[in-house]
């Protein structure tokens, strides 16, 4: 019996153990889109870390002309990361070692946090790794992201159900956004940031009106934002409008926002006959219960400012959609 009793409290005391290690597991830090690499200096100078760089660190593509980075990278060597320098949210560890290999996992030294592994046996083997896993890395990374926005966001949501009871969906954005023009099924939330606005549109379509087939697919995202901007996104003068910047042809992908269906479109808005425009993310997304589709658009209009973290920003709400029953 007192075996018995001597086991369970060995027992108890181990899984007290292993409680007390999860409990006092660190949140993990940084600003939204950071990114920490930890490799030996000699490789992040060298090919190793050019080709991390032209994935990492390559430009946004749709904020033209800025050159915005995908991710803000601090490069510390190994024997540097001990201590707080693990809390950060997202991190990449790059070694040689005797075999080739790729992981992820999930709050190892710090909650929320995501750690990537990559080993390779040369400096050849690293490029190939990081050419086959940077894809996949960096949309963990972001993903990731999108879950700290939308965590901040929970501290000051915005309560209005004006969308909600009009469009039958739900959208998490924090109480910064206001809605600023509604006209029947049309919503415009807005943000003031530095120089400008940050700005959501949302309003329906017919289900199959637009891109029913990959032809003209393009055209006809740009026939659609051009109406909408004509009707309801004037200029500063008559006869100016919001319009789709007819320089660069925005690109298009189909995507799942969790279960369902969208199409993605990015590219360059202007206004029509004036020196204003910025870069936009739209989304046509289907609703699975009814003949409809829902487009939410976010765009930025505030020239001189940094746009990569409003824009993520932006499609972080836009991905928090959810239709109604």
């Amino acid at each position: 019996m007192k075996k018995c009793i001597f086991a369970i409290l060995i027992c108890s005391l181990l899984w007290g153990c292993k409680q007390q290690k999860k409990q006092y597991l660190p949140d993990s830090v940084g600003s939204i889109n950071s990114l920490t690499i930890v490799m030996d200096p000699q490789l992040w100078n060298g090919i190793v870390g050019d080709s991390l760089r032209n994935y990492f660190a390559s430009p946004v593509e749709e904020i033209a002309g800025a050159r915005e980075p995908i991710f803000d990278i601090q490069q510390i060597p190994e024997d540097v990361f001990q201590g707080m320098t693990r809390a950060g949210r997202n991190i990449l560890v790059v070694s040689t070692d005797h075999k080739n290999r790729f992981h992820i996992k999930d709050s190892l030294y710090a909650k929320g946090q995501k750690v990537a592994f990559l080993t390779g046996q040369t400096t050849d083997d690293l490029i190939s790794e990081i050419q086959q896993y940077a894809p996949v890395i960096i949309l963990s990374f972001k993903e990731n992201e999108m879950r700290e926005v939308e965590n901040r966001f929970k501290q000051t949501l915005n309560k209005t159900k004006a969308i909600e009871e009009r469009l039958g969906i739900q959208l998490t954005f924090p109480s910064l956004y206001h809605i600023v023009k509604q006209e029947g099924d049309f919503f415009w939330l807005e943000r003031k940031v530095k120089n400008g606005t940050a700005d959501i549109l949302i309003y329906e379509m017919p289900k199959g009106k637009i891109c029913s087939s990959d032809k003209d697919c393009t055209s006809a995202i740009i026939q659609m934002r051009d109406s909408i901007g004509k009707r309801y996104i004037p200029g500063p003068e008559e006869g100016m409008y919001m319009i789709t910047s007819p320089a660069f042809a925005p690109t298009y992908k189909r995507i799942q926002i969790g279960h369902y269906p969208a199409i993605e479109s990015k590219g360059l808005w202007e206004v029509k006959d004036f020196l204003l425009g910025g870069p936009f993310s739209n989304y046509i997304i289907e609703d699975p219960k009814r003949d409809r589709c829902v487009v939410i658009e976010g765009f930025i209009a505030a020239p001189g400012t940094s746009k990569r973290d409003l824009l993520f920003e932006l499609e972080t709400i836009i991905k928090s959609v959810k239709f109604l029953n």
